[in-house]
């Protein structure tokens, strides 16, 4: 399997990393050490990742500064989709405000998913790792595989925890799109555009469906990052003081 060898390395290499860690941890978290060691590496992802959420969120802010003037183009091509279309991204190309660079850090993280999938649901990442348990659950054991003892109350902590992140994070979108005139770059008119400005918020529960089908140690990435996702969105969106200018103190 040639094309499948850029994966399995992959794995490989983050089976050894996720063993070298739950080793360093095994004192201090003892049984837990290996759900440690994948928490550790998912907060590693996102600092690498980071420089990327501060660039989307720069981008959103010159996005939303740059509002009014696409409200002027709008009603300026109000007749023309295409023109309208593309003179709105080339103010955003102009002012660095680029609209896809939005979904670059959900992008990265897919396929470091993809790896603690296999990892924990094949021997790729050697055996050792199958046998890592947390409270007593096999990290590779799905919701599938049933829910007696404490796999029910410990999937069901961490379905709730990702349940309530997605719901601020809806509940922050919906505010930030009935805010700003713009969604994801897109003209807010227009039927396509309302379906996308309603499915936008929606976006956030798709991660409670995607751990319905995900192994235990995926399913803790998952509530990791989402956490990390919402403390992060809270401080770089919090709202900023505009400073005042000196002649404004004077007058």
């Amino acid at each position: 399997m040639l094309a499948f060898a850029p994966l399995h390395d992959a794995v490989a290499a983050a089976g050894s990393a996720l063993s070298w860690l739950t080793e360093l941890l095994e004192p201090l978290a003892g049984g837990g050490a290996t759900a440690a060691a994948i928490v550790l590496f998912t907060i590693a992802v996102r600092l690498l990742i980071s420089p990327l959420t501060v660039a989307q969120v720069r981008g959103e802010r010159r996005r939303a500064a740059l509002a009014p003037q696409v409200r002027e183009l709008q009603q300026r091509y109000a007749d023309d989709p295409a023109t309208l279309q593309r003179e709105v991204f080339t103010l955003y190309r102009a002012a660095g405000a680029n609209p896809i660079a939005g979904c670059l850090p959900l992008l990265i993280q897919a396929p470091f998913l993809l790896v603690l999938y296999r990892l924990f649901s094949t021997s790729e990442g050697g055996t050792g790792l199958l046998d890592e348990r947390l409270a007593g659950v096999p990290l590779g054991h799905h919701l599938s595989d049933g829910l007696a003892g404490a796999a029910g109350p410990l999937f069901g902590v961490l379905l709730v925890v990702l349940l309530a992140v997605a719901w601020w994070s809806s509940r922050r979108a919906r505010r930030a799109s009935a805010a700003v005139g713009t969604v994801a770059g897109t003209p807010t008119e227009g039927p396509g555009a309302a379906t996308l400005g309603r499915l936008l918020p929606l976006l956030p529960f798709t991660t409670v469906l995607v751990a319905l089908v995900l192994p235990l140690a995926a399913v803790i990435y998952l509530v990791t990052t989402s956490v990390w996702s919402a403390v992060e969105q809270a401080v770089l969106r919090r709202p900023q003081a505009v400073p005042s200018h000196p002649l404004d103190r004077n007058s």
